[in-house]
């Protein structure tokens, strides 16, 4: 067991998608998810019974490329008709931020609290999106030390539309040190040594980078990992990608309807639709482009397609025996416009609910937290904690003087007020006092500043905390990178997120805390 403190914390995200997360969007916009145990179970065995997902999942088997509970866990699915739950990312340098786990890791705990509550065999899946060209995305990572975070980034660039699975990670040494460094003296040398072996390879792609991390640290875990980018996915895609194609002047009609009802509603939509594009991407030579509805009906048939975010779903839910997938904020505000896509194409739109959310407090951060008397929230605000921390440490007579010249310069509009009035000069007086207390206010802000300088190391305190919590102004699960910490604490880290994430799986099965 590691001593690393994991809190679950709130999703956020836009209004659009807090408005999903309450369950108050229209019926239209967003299909609603079984609100109890007995209703999952319903459900569950409705599309377990759609149709032969045993043929579909053995013809799928070689982009799983399952081993271990992994392996045994979708065979066990597959055996006895059962069902999966559903997450996914496209790759980020050695694995991403920490959501990428707490997205596979919560999706685990879901799929283990169905299982439990249905009686029905329920697999977690975790779609890598290799198929993605979003190099930017891809290329970098953000690492936490003492005294600040550093942001990392790949320098081999492949050509604008390179999808991930076809892009070299070329040379990664001094990258791979500095993750080394981060971690420090590690505890457990598991997780750099797996991270090693899918990166060190520069002739490797990014897209086999990530997903050869992800299955080394997802499958003893039970969790499988499907590569999007693989032969027999784009097989199986297929008559959605090509329905969607069929369908590309009715879909971009549908979605601009959306759009204008997410705006008149008070709603920003989280895909931009253009009219003149389908949803559907081909691939030439080694680079993909977005096709034209006009150019819908003269695409070969040996084209190499892939869908684009809001076709991915129903592709996804049309090659896997489906029953939600866990999104992030951004995922389930797009979900309001793929069922826009889905009733188009006469399909039923997949169920999306949000995904697990949490912040991880190693105890020596636990320890500075302690020390300054404040939890993890207290770094959302920038330089705020840096302010409190200097104005403590003001000498008692310089911060007593600037709290009296405070409450001195507040009394003059009083005090002055009955001659002031007979000189009509009261709201002069009032404007000397507001412009004394900004000179009083930048004084203090000129101290503060110098303050800073001299409590080096205090401040260096608050900037760890900051590069822990808190790195690059952006909440820690957003960008920080998760080995280093792996690396320090063992990879039963990853064991103790997914029972951490339980109590939001449980929310999910029966919203209503009861049971079934």
């Amino acid at each position: 067991m590691t001593d690393v403190r994991i809190l679950s914390d709130a999703l956020g995200g836009t209004p659009l998608s807090r408005l999903i997360q309450r369950g108050e969007a229209p019926p239209a916009w967003i299909q609603s998810p079984p609100a109890s145990g007995a209703a999952w179970r319903q459900w569950a065995a409705v599309r377990a019974s759609e149709r032969d997902w045993s043929a579909q999942l053995t013809a799928l088997a070689p982009a799983f490329a399952s081993t271990g509970p992994a392996a045994e866990r979708l065979e066990r699915v597959r055996r006895d008709g059962g069902v999966v739950v559903t997450t996914g990312q496209q790759p980020g340098l050695f694995g991403g931020p920490v959501y990428t786990w707490a997205k596979a890791l919560g999706a685990l705990a879901f799929a283990d609290a169905l299982e439990r509550e249905t009686g029905i065999s329920t697999a977690a899946v975790f779609w890598a999106a290799t198929d993605d060209a979003d190099f930017a995305e891809a290329s970098y990572t953000v690492l936490a030390s003492v005294g600040g975070a550093e942001l990392i980034r790949s320098t081999h660039v492949p050509a604008a539309g390179t999808p991930m699975s076809l892009a070299p990670i070329g040379d990664l040494s001094s990258q791979l040190a500095r993750l080394s460094a981060a971690a420090g003296s590690s505890a457990d040398p598991r997780p750099l040594a797996i991270v090693r072996r899918a990166y060190g390879d520069a002739a490797c792609t990014v897209g086999d980078a990530y997903v050869a991390l992800l299955r080394q640290m997802l499958a003893p875990l039970g969790m499988p990992v499907l590569d999007a980018s693989h032969p027999v996915v784009r097989a199986a895609s297929e008559p959605v990608l090509r329905a969607a194609l069929d369908d590309s002047p009715r879909i971009a009609a549908a979605l601009a309807a959306r759009s204008r009802e997410l705006r008149d509603a008070g709603y920003e939509p989280q895909v931009d639709d253009v009219a003149a594009l389908s949803l559907v991407f081909i691939r030439e030579g080694s680079v993909k482009r977005r096709l034209g509805v006009e150019e819908a009906a003269r695409v070969p048939k040996d084209a190499h397609l892939t869908p684009n975010v809001l076709l991915r779903a129903l592709v996804e839910r049309d090659i896997l025996p489906t029953i939600s997938y866990l999104g992030g904020p951004g995922e389930l505000a797009y979900f309001a416009q793929v069922s826009a896509v889905a009733a188009v194409l006469r399909t039923p739109a997949p169920v999306a609910m949000p995904r697990w959310s949490c912040t991880l407090v190693e105890p020596d951060i636990d320890r500075l937290l302690g020390k300054f008397g404040v939890d993890p929230a207290a770094l959302a605000v920038p330089e705020a904690l840096e302010g409190t921390v200097a104005r403590a440490t003001m000498q008692a007579p310089t911060a007593d003087a600037l709290s009296r010249l405070r409450r001195e310069i507040a009394t003059l509009p009083t005090t002055l007020a009955p001659e002031a009035a007979g000189l009509r000069l009261s709201e002069a007086v009032q404007g000397a006092a507001q412009s004394l207390q900004h000179r009083v206010d930048r004084l203090e802000r000129r101290l503060v500043a110098r303050i800073k300088r001299r409590e080096t190391d205090l401040l260096r305190d608050v900037a760890t905390l900051r590069a822990a919590l808190y790195p690059k102004g952006s909440r820690q699960e957003r960008v920080l990178n998760l080995v280093p910490m792996m690396g320090r604490h063992g990879l039963e880290l990853l064991g103790e997120m997914r029972d951490a994430a339980a109590g939001h799986a449980a929310a999910l099965v029966n919203p209503s805390g009861g049971t079934s």
